[in-house]
């Protein structure tokens, strides 16, 4: 209790004197988490309706292995970026390893099947809805996917929130491919691995609330803006 008591005048006063490395911490975490959410979304969204739009030969399975991959662990992404872009890797030559650039690639590759997945699931009724029209007026598949996205767009919040929820958390990846450098790479999760370490549990602690108070802050504002625009309409 003595610690979790402490943790919250540490991160009182870490957030009202503004410290200028807790700033730092909290700019990079978003920049490299919002980037990665921004980048999945343009990828997981599209396909997520592609499937929902398209019937093919091997759908039942592809949608199984997106299942599948949203449970991808972490640190066996880590790995396997970390040794694409190691020196002896392919991409050795880019120079990304421990950078915030491969923090968010391997975060894309963590949240983009869980924000395709969770897109297909929510388009998957609005298409069974819209099919007979949009059949009807004999529109291409681009123009039925553009549809889908653009009316089910506050479904989709969910998927969005859900990949921005599992990258501002993530920790395990981004720590072997971001090295945990200060002033480079440092972001909140792997500060507060760190300072566990360390056993600064206070501290830990401390950025511990942070980090839930941002997200909770990321999502109660997207949700605002989404219910702003609901009541625009009418």
């Amino acid at each position: 209790m003595n610690d979790i008591l402490q943790g919250l005048i540490a991160a009182g006063h870490l957030i009202l004197t503004l410290d200028g490395d807790l700033v730092e911490i909290i700019l990079r975490s978003l920049h490299v988490t919002l980037t990665a959410v921004a980048i999945a979304s343009l990828i997981g969204l599209p396909l997520g309706a592609w499937l929902a739009v398209n019937r093919f030969r091997f759908r039942r399975y592809v949608i199984a292995l997106l299942n599948a991959l949203m449970g991808l662990p972490p640190v066996v992404v880590g790995l396997i970026v970390y040794l694409m872009l190691s020196r002896s890797g392919p991409f050795g030559v880019l120079g990304l390893l421990f950078t915030p650039t491969a923090m968010i690639i391997a975060q894309c590759i963590i949240i983009t099947p869980l924000i395709a997945s969770i897109a297909h699931q929510a388009l998957r009724d609005l298409w069974a809805e819209y099919h007979d029209l949009l059949i009807s007026i004999s529109t291409t598949r681009r123009q039925r996917i553009a549809t889908l996205l653009w009316d089910g767009r506050r479904a989709l919040l969910t998927s969005t929130l859900a990949g921005f929820g599992r990258a501002i958390g993530e920790v395990g990846a981004i720590l072997i491919v971001g090295g945990n450098i200060d002033h480079v790479t440092r972001v909140l999760t792997t500060a507060i691995a760190l300072e566990t370490s360390k056993g600064d549990f206070a501290l830990a602690l401390a950025l511990g609330f942070i980090l839930i108070a941002l997200a909770i802050i990321v999502n109660i504002l997207i949700h605002t803006l989404s219910q702003t625009e609901t009541r625009g309409r009418w």
